[in-house]
């Protein structure tokens, strides 16, 4: 008897389990997007996981786990901001890295392929919680009022005004209004950038880096107060290139490079004697057009944002084993080439 009961509640766990992760991805984009942090989000789903054993079965499982989720992660981003006031110098959000998994998976790809972006989550900063909960369950994850209310536990009007609100904070400029791009910066062009950018913090060549960057370009880095960083924003493509100069002077011969998938877009990681040391993302903004050596017009592209991770509590959660078999892989290419 004991055993039929054991099999019975073993079968139980994994029937629960399997029902859970079927909404597992989904669940981790609404977490990661409202607390900016991997970490933070797999807690909350583990304590909603850990609810939901614990609970009657739901009409609507999806629906009752998204509910979870929003709440917990509304309790927990009211404590975070509170500990952000007094965070070292500013603060990034972790860095969300796919691995080769992940890149093959059409649910990561659905739910992690926009609107996750650094700049995105930092503009999400400006928001209290249960705005940043209510424009992210309605703008992006495309959760009606009706539900949304239910979800909140209040009126349909109530959710409406806090979308409203929210969207009027997302799209409020930080400084003054800049100028849409003229001209749309394609993959091909990211990727060129990134590895000119690469070349250049390797030797450090200073008039080369600061052509990468546009003239109102902005630097932000995140060390935590426990590692060396800026503990401002530094401002314009001079000040940045020193700062980058600096960094390859000291420290040159000793760094490589290699470009991931970084919260939905081509970034880069940079190591230290092997070991890594920083989370690179961009804004890059293509608003010139210049001849090339054959006289052709071609569109420039520049850096517009530079947000860079050192903290290493943060760069815990990027997985050791997927930046192993890149940097094998890379190590192959060049050895073959």
């Amino acid at each position: 008897m004991d055993q039929r009961n054991n099999q019975h509640g073993t079968q139980h766990g994994t029937h629960h389990t399997d029902h859970f992760n079927q909404h597992r991805t989904r669940l981790l984009g609404i977490a990661y997007r409202m607390l900016g942090t991997r970490a933070d989000a797999e807690d909350v789903l583990q304590d909603a996981y850990l609810r939901w054993h614990e609970a009657a079965p739901p009409d609507n499982l999806e629906a009752w786990l998204v509910t979870v989720v929003t709440r917990l992660c509304i309790d927990r981003l009211r404590k975070a901001k509170v500990e952000r006031a007094a965070y070292v110098g500013p603060w990034l959000p972790e860095p969300l890295i796919a691995t080769a998994a992940d890149t093959r998976s059409p649910e990561w790809l659905l739910e992690f392929a926009s609107d996750v972006s650094t700049a995105f989550l930092l503009v999400l900063e400006r928001l209290g919680a249960e705005e940043r909960a209510a424009f992210l369950l309605h703008d992006v994850f495309d959760v009606d009022y009706a539900e949304l209310a239910r979800m909140l536990g209040k009126s349909a009007a109530s959710c409406r005004q806090l979308v409203h609100r929210a969207r009027g904070r997302v799209r409020q400029p930080a400084s003054a209004p800049a100028l849409p791009p003229k001209f749309t910066v394609s993959p091909e062009m990211h990727m060129q950038l990134l590895q000119k950018f690469m070349a250049a913090s390797k030797t450090g060549d200073r008039g080369q880096l600061a052509a990468l960057f546009s003239a109102d370009a902005t630097f932000t880095g995140d060390g935590g107060g426990k590692v060396a960083s800026v503990l401002n924003v530094l401002h314009g493509a001079d000040r940045i290139a020193r700062l980058l100069h600096v960094i390859a002077r000291n420290f040159g011969p000793r760094l490589t490079f290699q470009v991931v998938d970084i919260n939905g877009q081509p970034g880069v990681l940079r190591y230290l004697d092997g070991q890594l040391d920083s989370v690179s993302s961009f804004v890059l903004e293509a608003d010139d057009v210049v001849e090339n050596d054959a006289g052709d017009a071609v569109i420039k592209a520049r850096i517009k944002a530079l947000y860079t991770v050192r903290n290493p509590d943060k760069l815990q959660g990027v997985d050791s084993y997927f930046i192993h078999v890149l940097i094998f892989s890379k190590t192959l290419s060049q050895t073959s080439s």
